[in-house]
């Protein structure tokens, strides 16, 4: 091979390479905000690369015009193949890019409800087994003896009523969450499971010592399950009570917003630190030991699925329910719960 060509090889992979080197720079700078138009540049910079490459080694070869121009052509010719290949990488890519992200999304909240799922497990598991002890540790007082009849006949029914509310609760939560669930809609005055929810948890609240409150700011009517709906009430209500001291209050107010039925639940909690308030309707949540639920006064403790049980229920009727921390008239900090529902069904509502 003579010197001559060696020279024009050369020469063709040094213009290659600096066109490829810029078509690349090009490429990678699209690629950061359009990944698929850069998977379509990317053919296309090849062949001006080799393009390049060919027509300048002709052109020092001493191809005459009208060769170098018809090498030129070839090479043009080759251009809509490159674009139909690129447009097919890009689909293909942004496709199995989506694929992807959808995969990982969904891996993240299979792992996510498993891990919920396990800690639930866990959470109930472990205070049954606090009611469970109360009741054998009563039978065998009784069993003994040494207990008074009647008050340990009344801490086994306590205890009881306990496990009941637990196992409730998480019945309800594993049917709200289930993809067959069916609402039993039916136009229901919110003022009225406003006051069934005060009657309801009046001796709770007096057992604790606290207030209960009620107020019908906006009378409205709205299309839910009406069990459904009063269980969630009832959760706010005794939830409220449970972290309440002694003389405190808890409030209900139901309002009307646009065209949704809003239910404010206001107790003298103490508050929440402002890190814990996204986790507070996480089913077994618990926080804080102040925020532990407490038997003192009569009060029976649940397994922190009640909160979790009322977003179950704002979410089935395509609603919503936060939390927020207040500042109360007498100077005592609380919590304020704001279920939020719709006064009609909603696409969102199966």
């Amino acid at each position: 091979m003579s010197g001559f060509v060696l020279q024009a090889i050369a020469f063709a992979a040094v213009v290659a390479a600096v066109v490829g080197a810029a078509g690349a720079a090009v490429v990678v700078a699209v690629a950061r905000r359009r990944p698929v138009v850069a998977a379509a540049l990317g053919p296309l910079v090849v062949v001006a690369s080799v393009a390049a490459g060919v027509y300048s080694s002709g052109r020092a070869m001493v191809l005459d015009d009208r060769d170098a121009v018809a090498v030129l052509w070839l090479l043009i010719a080759a251009v809509p193949v490159a674009v139909a290949v690129g447009l097919v990488l890009a689909v293909r890519t942004q496709r199995l890019g989506a694929e992807r992200a959808a995969a990982l999304a969904e891996h993240a909240r299979d792992q996510e409800v498993e891990q919920r799922r396990r800690e639930v497990v866990a959470w109930v598991s472990h205070d049954l087994r606090t009611p469970l002890a109360a009741v054998r540790a009563l039978a065998e007082a009784l069993e003994d003896g040494v207990a008074d009849p009647v008050v340990a006949v009344k801490g086994i029914q306590a205890e009881n009523q306990r496990m009941s509310e637990m196992v409730d609760d998480l019945l309800a939560l594993s049917r709200l969450q289930s993809d067959a669930l069916e609402l039993r809609r039916e136009p229901v005055a919110v003022g009225d499971l406003a006051s069934d929810a005060l009657v309801a948890a009046k001796p709770l609240a007096d057992a604790a010592g606290v207030t209960l409150s009620g107020e019908v700011a906006d009378p409205v009517v709205a299309q839910v399950d009406a069990r459904e709906v009063a269980r969630a009430l009832g959760n706010l209500l005794v939830n409220g009570i449970r972290h309440t001291p002694a003389g405190g209050e808890v409030a209900i107010r139901v309002a009307v917003d646009a065209q949704d039925a809003v239910v404010h639940v206001t107790d003298g909690c103490g508050g929440i630190p402002d890190d814990d308030l996204p986790r507070v309707f996480d089913a077994g949540w618990r926080g804080l030991p102040a925020r532990t639920p407490a038997r003192e006064a009569g009060t029976s403790g649940g397994a922190g699925i009640g909160l979790s049980v009322v977003r179950g229920v704002a979410e089935a009727h395509g609603g919503t329910v936060d939390v927020a921390n207040v500042e109360l008239p007498d100077g005592v900090s609380g919590c304020s719960f704001t279920l939020r529902l719709p006064c009609r069904p909603t696409s969102l509502d199966g």
